[in-house]
């Protein structure tokens, strides 16, 4: 039985955002990290919090669009629950290069407007 660990809406998408998104990275942010940080991300309400760890195997989907979790660095959780922060990196590697860090399969990066749907989904 799928567990939903996070589920978030996008809210805005920051103004140096793209230099990211060019990079195959997605920055998360949530609305209440500082204004200097929102800048260079995407930002979301996570209004109901993180009820789970995020692990290999879980299932990120950003609209309509499923990723498999391949790599989690150590730090990512904790970066999750207390920023709303999330480094998700579309790269295919099953190790994560940086610890706050979220490896998924190399594909395109779907479009991403405000009220898009974040969730994070563990079998």
């Amino acid at each position: 039985m799928s567990v939903q660990k996070y589920v978030a809406r996008v809210t805005s998408i920051g103004e140096l955002a793209g230099e990211f998104i060019a990079e195959g990275i997605l920055v998360f942010f949530s609305n209440t990290a500082p204004e200097e940080l929102q800048e260079h991300a995407v930002v979301h309400d996570n209004s109901n919090g993180q009820s789970e760890d995020v692990q290999v195997g879980d299932t990120i989907r950003i609209g309509e669009h499923r990723f498999p979790v391949l790599a989690v660095g150590d730090v990512a959780n904790e970066n999750l629950r207390n920023l709303g922060h999330l480094v998700l990196k579309f790269n295919g590697s099953s190790e994560a290069e940086m610890q706050g860090d979220v490896n998924v399969p190399e594909e395109a990066i779907p479009e991403i407007v405000p009220g898009t749907e974040l969730e994070i989904i563990g079998d």
